[in-house]
């Protein structure tokens, strides 16, 4: 692992291919790792055997992560996961919740035309381009990404920003950092560690993960930590009565004796979490969709047309359009299949012996799904697998799209009792971010290109060049003077 070329990730992913299997068991230190490409293998992981497999592994990054495993998603099997997985369905993430915090949701939306309509209406000196003839260049990674980490801020912390933002209605330095921050745990997060596979080489850090993940968890707490501390003394103190956030909330619950149910660290912990499910998926998707269309105009056409009909031109988009955006919504499911924002999903552990697809599966092994090679199954996806194309996702009968994928022929949420609890939110994130970029503005490549050089990173798979693509307002100038 340690001198390997290939990341740990790639290499299992290429020797699945070279020895032409849908499911492999590489043994790691003292840990099987069962790797699968195959969904119906996949279900039979977390569907029909779920109750099995249901626990995490202990690790290094999921260890930090969580504040020494106090949240959901990272956290294995037992009761403090329990009462975590409870208090998130129930009270930060139910359908009740979701509404109390659509405001909060529309005024990040309209925050993110703003923004996108500042960057196409000023040229590169400064000065204003009233007449949009040109457009402007925008960096749709920031954008995207921004606009996430925009929500949840605000509907954590009621606040968009940690400092002045940007003076263009963008990030500034505070919330640039916070957000590489959060990318950074991310990326080491679903990193092969080898300190996770030989234990007593822990401490070591040979492969600098450590080092680096206790750096971004630094930045992270140096902006949460200040804000929960004084929201609490608030609440002690009797200053704040009422919740207007899910941090309220989560300091407002209460065990039936009338003590807190949640301590500091646990709240400090669960937001990390809750950033860190919010900010990728939504933001990776949306680049990649829009870097799609900038090479295919012809799906960008079909795309704007059908918000165009749902929506005319005399006002942006709502939530409630969401429904009849079925185009929009495919665009983003062929974006979860193709271009997954990980190699694999978060680990599960078995928690004794099994048999999975005819394989003797031992107790402790480590399973994989690859997000990868599930969603670019040749079996499954027999049309052209390697190639974007959002109409496999419409239905012949017109029926709702979903971002959800239950026979796991990708991933984008799971299933079972590790399924993520956010759906709503994410779908709704991603699909909004989408088509307020759609609706608004036209996109084209920059002058000097013709096409999106469609390559992912090297150390992840982002696009390996943030997508910079050049706007122009399609709508009239009234529907963007928000009030």
């Amino acid at each position: 692992m340690l001198s390997n070329k290939l990341s740990a990730s790639r290499w299992i992913h290429e020797l699945m291919k070279d020895l032409d299997t849908e499911i492999a068991c590489v043994r790691l230190g003292n840990v099987h790792v069962i790797a699968v490409s195959s969904p119906t293998i996949a279900c039979e992981f977390l569907k029909k055997k779920d109750d099995v497999f249901v626990s995490r592994p202990i690790s290094m990054s999921s260890y930090l992560i969580s504040g020494g495993y106090l949240t959901t998603v990272l956290v294995p099997m037992g009761e403090q996961w329990s009462k975590m997985r409870k208090m998130i369905s129930k009270d930060l993430l139910s359908p009740i919740k979701h509404r109390w915090l659509h405001a909060k949701r529309m005024e990040e939306a309209d925050n993110l035309v703003r923004y996108v309509y500042s960057q196409c209406t000023t040229t590169h000196n400064g000065s204003n381009n009233n007449n949009n003839d040109e457009g402007g260049f925008v960096n749709l990674r920031i954008a995207a990404q921004h606009f996430c980490g925009n929500v949840i801020r605000k509907i954590i912390f009621n606040k968009r920003y940690f400092g002045e933002g940007g003076k263009d209605g963008g990030p500034g330095y505070e919330e640039i950092e916070h957000m590489n921050a959060l990318f950074t745990l991310l990326k080491y997060l679903y990193a092969f560690s080898v300190c996770d596979y030989i234990p007593w080489l822990r401490g070591l850090d040979l492969d600098g993960h450590q080092k680096k993940l206790k750096d971004a968890m630094k930045i992270i707490n140096k902006y949460h930590d200040s804000i929960v501390e004084g929201r609490i003394k608030q609440w002690k103190e009797g200053k704040k009565t009422e919740a207007e956030d899910l941090l309220d909330v989560m300091i407002s619950l209460k065990h039936p004796n009338n003590n807190s149910l949640l301590t500091s660290e646990e709240i400090k912990a669960q937001i990390t979490e809750l950033m860190l499910a919010t900010v990728d998926n939504p933001s990776n998707a949306a680049e990649w969709v829009l870097a799609e269309m900038l090479n295919q105009p012809q799906l960008l056409q079909k795309a704007t047309e059908e918000v165009d009909r749902v929506v005319g031109n005399g006002r942006m988009v709502q939530e409630s359009d969401i429904p009849k955006l079925n185009y929009i919504k495919a665009c983003a499911r062929e974006a979860f299949r193709l271009h997954p924002v990980a190699p694999f999903n978060v680990p599960h552990v078995s928690l004794s012996d099994a048999v999975v697809s005819n394989h003797f599966i031992p107790k402790g092994s480590q399973v994989l799904l690859s997000r990868q090679q599930l969603g670019r199954n040749p079996k499954v996806w027999k049309d052209e697998p390697h190639v974007f194309k959002p109409e496999r996702h419409l239905k012949d009968d017109g029926c709702d799209v979903y971002l959800s994928e239950p026979d796991l022929k990708f991933l984008s949420f799971s299933v079972g009792k590790r399924g993520c609890p956010g759906l709503v939110l994410g779908s709704t994130i991603t699909v909004m971010l989408l088509a307020r970029l759609i609706h608004g503005f036209s996109w084209s490549t920059p002058p000097d290109r013709t096409k999106v050089e469609l390559v992912e990173s090297e150390t992840d798979l982002l696009l390996a060049h943030p997508l910079v693509a050049i706007a122009k307002p399609r709508l009239p100038r009234e529907v963007y003077l928000f009030d």
